[in-house]
């Protein structure tokens, strides 16, 4: 059996309600129940909040709502607890899982193809712990400055003299979804290590929203995509 699991908690704080806040004319989290169901690769979609109208809404797209416990929907609350806690739902309904996929609620961009894709990897030849979404960085990480207030510092000085088109080109988390074992979401601390997958994604389709800046330029890129595909 393989589960879905979408953690949505109410407390957003720089961008109020964003979960369930109306973008591209359907609640947000609308987009990630979605493209989940129309993935064809879930037994069942939980909803993991504390908050009652989006586990409400979260029911209207498809999803099975379940109530998450106020420790566990804090601002320090990271990923992997949510997780846990809904396999431990699971389990105690008898439910035998052979997957387990964290889709983020603020990924309007996610796609079912690439959903299937990261099951795919987690299974290939000598199997993964997880599978996730990715994307390259539009300029070298190791190039990349820190400033102080004053001056500025390399964070790789060594590479100083190295041209770009000679560093390892560098990937970074997408923030859509999370494929993983049983085992290995119920056992590891870190998702990113040698057993992790990367789904690759191009950079126009993924998008952190996290501030206002970051959910107007959401807006940007659907309404650019939507052009593309007219």
């Amino acid at each position: 059996m393989k589960i879905a699991i979408i953690p949505a908690r109410g407390g957003s704080k720089r961008i109020p309600r964003k979960n369930v806040k109306p973008f591209a004319g359907l609640p947000m989290i609308a987009h990630s129940l979605q493209a989940a169901t129309r993935s064809d690769m879930f037994d069942h979609i939980l909803v993991s909040s504390d908050d009652d109208e989006i586990l409400s809404i979260g029911s209207q797209y498809g999803g099975e709502p379940l109530q998450r416990p106020a420790e566990l929907a804090d601002d320090q609350t990271a990923t992997i607890p949510v997780i846990r806690h809904a396999i431990s739902y699971a389990e105690s309904r008898g439910w035998q899982l052979d997957g387990v996929c964290c889709i983020y609620a603020t990924a309007p961009f996610v796609r079912p193809e690439d959903i299937r894709e990261g099951w795919r990897l987690l299974n290939q030849a000598g199997g993964m712990d997880f599978a996730f979404s990715a994307t390259t960085f539009p300029y070298p990480v190791f190039r990349g400055l820190l400033h102080d207030g004053n001056g500025v510092q390399m964070i790789f000085p060594e590479h100083f003299p190295t041209r770009s088109q000679d560093l390892p080109e560098a990937l970074h988390d997408a923030g859509q979804f999370y494929w993983g074992t049983h085992r290995a979401w119920k056992e590891e601390d870190r998702l990113f290590t040698s057993r992790a997958a990367p789904v690759m994604l191009p950079r126009h389709r993924v998008q952190d929203i996290d501030t206002a800046e970051d959910w107007q330029r959401a807006e940007i890129i659907w309404r650019m995509l939507q052009e593309a595909a007219e």
